[in-house]
């Protein structure tokens, strides 16, 4: 599984935890990997598939980890996402944008192997894929000013 399809599912991972308290988000990160494949239509009529857990064991425990890691951090990135974002508190947030931002500044602050360059651009995709139309530069932009 690449890095990007990783990070993907990173993503939804954290999304879909932040509904929950923190006792019950684990067990909704397991579900996670027992959800079936999901389809959806393009405008243009084309079936695409938007959602598929289909991974190796490696994989799964390196998400399931690394989801881990990122939740246990949330209020130290909340913080330095509140510091950057001027006018924007985490609280006023999009739960998309923020569960990118979360994983941005984690890829950019704690994981030494992922470029700053490499973390924004994926989540502005991310912000592109997923969130509003205004969610790209939203996410561009608080990510620039922490570089």
């Amino acid at each position: 599984m690449t890095r990007r399809e990783l990070r993907e599912h990173c993503f939804k991972m954290l999304f879909g935890a932040d509904f929950y308290p923190k006792e019950e988000a684990q067990n909704q990160l397991e579900q996670y990997f027992l959800v079936p494949e999901e389809e959806d239509t393009t405008p243009e009529g084309a079936e695409i598939i938007v959602h598929q857990v289909d991974m190796d064991e490696k994989d799964s425990q390196y998400l399931k980890d690394r989801v881990n890691t990122i939740i246990s951090l949330i209020p130290e990135l909340d913080e330095k996402i509140d510091q950057i974002a001027q006018g924007w508190k985490t609280k006023r947030m999009g739960r998309v944008e923020l569960s990118i931002l979360r994983l941005a500044v984690y890829e950019m602050k704690y994981d030494a192997d992922i470029p700053e360059k490499v973390a924004i651009n994926e989540a502005v995709e991310l912000a592109k894929r997923f969130g509003g139309k205004d969610a790209p530069a939203f996410i561009n932009g608080i990510l620039a000013k922490l570089v």
